[in-house]
Order: structure tokens, then C-alpha cells, then sequence
């Protein structure tokens, strides 16, 4: 069936991550953030919608430059090193399809000089001498008023650098009304509502033009400013441009207009990027703002940010080889708070994996299909077809980006069916009254199967056991979820 552009514009959605910067392993943060978007993605694919769900690797800046000349190897190399680590994370998350961009992409790069020339040519560049205080870790200028000691409490074991020197600046001051009058009409514009009101009392402040590039004789490992040899473009002004490049801009305007305007995850160290200093470079190239950014909190690991230096720092690649895929993915999406900053010891994941996954959903499975295989209770073709989502259909919580909500119910449905079974007691009824307790069976089966389309978004290898389980009439080979003590 033929539809009309306008029809494909309104069942389009693109959702976006930021882009992981490679100075080091994939850790649980981001891990976190690519999970959280990955069921979103799911939950719209599945409710009719064509979804472009972009990821990918940042690479360029002074981080990776300083990172490949410790060790001894061509930029690049290291670049594609660390770049294929990320792209390994769909299979180990168990990601649906996405996009994966790297800023190292020729069509990126052509893009992000493209970006540079519109925001030129409107007036929104200029070069000028300066100096800064700098983080290296965060890639951005530091003032007094940012500093907890001295330091940048992002990066309290990064000392800041001095950066005396002429580059072009963007001209970010210009754009506090517009910014304003786009927060004021988008009350949601940021999510959760905290972050709207930090980062509008920030822009309310007052702001200050930025630098967006660096000198190449400094820095070589970057994007070349377009008719300037000398200079690179700054990072973020680099990887931002991503978001645009990704759904074929400037190249295949018919695509990017399919999908723009993005849905962007973004964790809270950067707000201040994503949902003001990107939505201005995007006023001055002459395009539309974001649809939407979503911020997350911090995973935390006993109380402390985790970081390397601490040696507290988690590896998904790890969790996934002794836990399995969607047991991280369950703890990511319900037992990490969706917003704020939250706790993840091994110590905590396995209890919660022991108790709601190996003694929840994986027990419940396994007792119903028992049941009903040993009574032949089975479930129709037309039952088959009976799925959760479809064309249309709302999700209240998903709609709000909390996933930990919707995982609560789910949860809550499973803990009632497993309730239902032990008021029913239908393992002993089938003595007494056999025709009542294969129909209580039957609905006990129902049951079963909507919790399996419910937790598609959530764990979608679990669900396609489930469902294979019920309209195969067999019982699990090996538990879902083996206990782990």
C-alpha cells in the first residue's frame, strides 16, 4: 500500500545515543545508555513505526591523539582498535539493527565541514587569541565556578591544562533567547524535568562563546577546518554534527528529513552539550532543533563514580560471558533508576538476578510448561497472533523513557500469575475435576504468553524462549536462568 510522505513522517522515529569517546574499554555507563535506547527502539518498532536507531564511536580530539602516542601506534590504527570493541556491543547487548557511525567516517567528516561553512556563512564564527583552563577528560573549558577544589569534579584526578592560543569560536552568546523560548515552549524538551530546569537556569545565566577548533601544529587528530589548514575543528563541534550525518545530511536530504528531528540519550556530564550548545549549532547551521534529550544518571559502584583510577570500573563484556545477555539487560532497565544516579555491585546483580530472574520468570516458565505439556494444553494459531503491541499502541511509561516502570510491570504480572498458581493449586485440581483445570490451565498459558510479549522490549531472547516454549508445546531444554550461588 502507498502512502503519503506525511504518513512516513509521522510513523518515522530516529532515537540516537551519544557517541562513546574510545580512550578506554566500554563500561557500564554506557552500556546503560545504548540498553535504555535499544527498548525504546524496540517498543516503537514493534508499535508500527520505522525506526532509526543510531550509535558509534567519537574519535577524534586530544584524548585519542595523547592515548595512540603512548602506546606507540598510528592514531588510526588505535582509532579502529577501540572502535570495534563498541560496534561487538550489539551482539553482547543483544541490540535490535542500528546504525554505527564513527566520526572518522569520510561522509561524517564531509558533513561536520558542511555544518562549519553553513554556521561561517551565517555569521556565527570568528577567530580570536584566548586562554583557558581545560579538562582533558571532559574535552571542555573549565571556569571557577565549575571547580571543587581546584579540579573538575568529573575528572577530580586530571589535572587542568592551560590552553593559550588563536582559534575560531562559535558564537554561542547569541542564541539565549531562542534557547530559552525553546525550553519555555517544550516543557519536555529535556527529560526528566530536573535537568530541564539545570540546564535552563544555566543558559539563563548568561553564555559565553566557546572555542571550536584547535591548532593542528598541537593537535593533528581532527577534523580540518574547511579553508584553513592550520586548524582542526574542537571535538564536540566534530562529533555533535554525527546526529545529522547519520540520517544522510547534507548528501540525501529526503532521508534526513524522513527521521529528523532526533530523540537523544545523553548521561548527565553532558547536558550542557547536547541540550544547549548542540540545539545553537543547529539554529545557526539553519536547521530545527532535537526532538527531544533524555538524560541519565551515573552508575555508581559502591556509592563512588566508577573510573578507571579506582579500579572500580565494570566491563559489560564481562558480565555478559558469566551472566548472560538479557540478565544485564534486566538490571539496566529495572534495577538502575532511569534518571538519577544509581548503584551496581556484583554483589547486588547477583541477588537480584538469583531472586527475578533464576527464581522469577525463570521458575514460572518452567512450572506452567510442566503443567500444560503433561495435561496437553496448548495454545492456538489464532492465539499465536494475539501480540501486546501492534500498530498504535501506547505505552504510558515507555512514552516517558522509564524503562524501570514498565519492567516493574511486567514484574507485577508475573508475580501474580505465580500467585494465581499457588491460590489455584491447578497441579492438583487436574485430579479432581480434570476439564476445570485444563481450562484454568488454558488461561494460565494466556497469561504466560502476554508476560513473554511484554518483556520483548526488555529481554528479547527470553521472550522468543518463552514463546517458542508455549506454541511448541515442550519444556525448556536447560533453565532460562540457571541459579547462580
Amino acid at each position: 500500500m502507498n502512502t503519503s510522505s506525511t504518513n512516513e513522517k509521522e510513523k518515522s522515529f530516529y532515537i540516537t545515543t551519544t557517541l562513546p569517546y574510545i580512550n578506554s574499554d566500554p563500561h557500564i555507563g554506557f552500556a546503560l545508555e545504548i540498553v535504555q535506547a535499544d527498548i525504546i527502539a524496540r517498543y516503537k518498532r514493534a508499535s508500527g513505526y520505522d525506526v532509526f536507531f543510531n550509535t558509534g564511536t567519537d574519535e577524534h580530539g586530544l584524548k585519542i591523539h595523547r592515548k595512540a602516542l603512548e602506546q606507540g601506534i598510528e592514531v588510526q590504527t588505535y582509532a579502529d582498535d577501540y572502535a570495534l570493541r563498541f560496534k561487538g556491543l550489539k551482539e553482547v547487548l543483544g541490540l535490535s539493527d542500528l546504525n554505527f557511525i564513527r566520526t572518522t567516517d569520510e561522509h561524517h567528516k564531509k558533513a561536520a565541514q558542511k555544518f562549519w561553512k553553513l554556521c561561517d556563512e551565517r555569521g556565527f564564527m570568528y577567530k580570536k587569541s584566548y586562554k583557558i583552563r581545560y579538562c582533558v577528560g571532559c574535552e571542555l573549558e573549565k571556569t571557577d565556578s565549575e571547580l571543587v577544589e581546584d579540579h573538575c569534579p568529573i575528572h577530580p584526578n586530571l589535572g587542568l591544562e592551560i590552553i593559550e592560543e588563536e582559534n575560531y569560536f562559535f558564537k554561542f552568546s547569541q542564541f539565549q533567547k531562542q534557547l530559552l523560548d525553546l525550553y519555555a515552549l517544550r516543557p519536555d524538551f529535556v527529560l526528566p524535568v530536573s535537568r530541564c530546569n539545570e540546564i535552563k537556569a544555566f543558559v539563563l545565566r548568561g553564555l559565553e562563546d566557546f572555542s571550536v577548533s584547535r591548532l593542528a601544529s598541537k593537535m593533528p587528530w581532527g577534523v580540518p577546518v574547511p579553508g584553513d589548514d592550520t586548524q582542526v575543528m574542537y571535538v564536540w563541534f566534530d562529533a555533535l554534527v554525527n546526529y545529522v550525518s547519520a540520517i544522510g545530511w547534507p548528501d540525501d536530504i529526503k532521508t534526513f528529513e524522513k527521521y529528523w528531528p532526533v530523540i537523544q540519550y545523553a548521561g548527565k556530564d553532558n547536558l550542557r552539550q547536547q541540550s544547549a550548545m548542540w540545539q545553537a549549532m543547529l539554529l545557526a547551521a539553519g536547521l530545527s532543533p532535537s526532538q527531544q534529550i533524555i538524560i541519565h544518571g551515573f552508575v555508581t559502584h559502591g556509592g563512588q563514580k566508577m573510573s578507571k583510577s579506582l579500579g572500580n570500573v565494570l566491563n559489560p563484556y564481562d558480565i555478559v560471558h558469566e551472566y548472560g545477555t538479557d540478565a544485564l539487560r534486566y538490571y539496566l532497565a529495572r534495577e538502575i533508576h532511569p534518571f538519577e544516579d544509581s548503584d551496581f555491585t556484583m554483589e547486588r546483580f547477583k541477588e537480584s538476578y538469583n531472586a527475578n530472574l533464576a527464581n522469577g520468570i525463570g521458575n514460572l516458565t518452567s512450572r506452567i510448561m510442566k503443567m500444560v505439556t503433561a495435561h496437553g494444553v496448548t495454545l492456538s494459531s489464532g492465539e499465536k497472533e494475539a501480540f501486546y503491541f501492534g500498530p498504535g499502541f501506547v505505552v504510558d511509561n515507555l512514552e516517558q523513557f522509564n524503562c524501570a516502570a514498565y519492567a516493574d510491570e511486567v514484574w507485577s504480572d508475573i508475580q501474580s500469575l505465580d500467585e494465581h498458581i499457588q491460590r489455584t493449586e491447578p497441579f492438583k485440581k487436574i485430579k479432581e475435576n480434570p476439564e476445570e483445570a485444563k481450562k484454568d490451565l488454558h488461561t494460565i498459558l494466556v497469561r504466560l504468553h502476554l508476560i513473554a510479549r511484554k518483556l520483548e522490549p526488555i529481554l528479547p531472547d527470553t521472550s522468543a524462549h518463552i514463546i517458542e516454549y508455549i506454541f511448541e508445546n515442550k519444556m525448556p531444554e536447560v533453565p532460562l536462568f540457571a541459579r547462580k550461588d
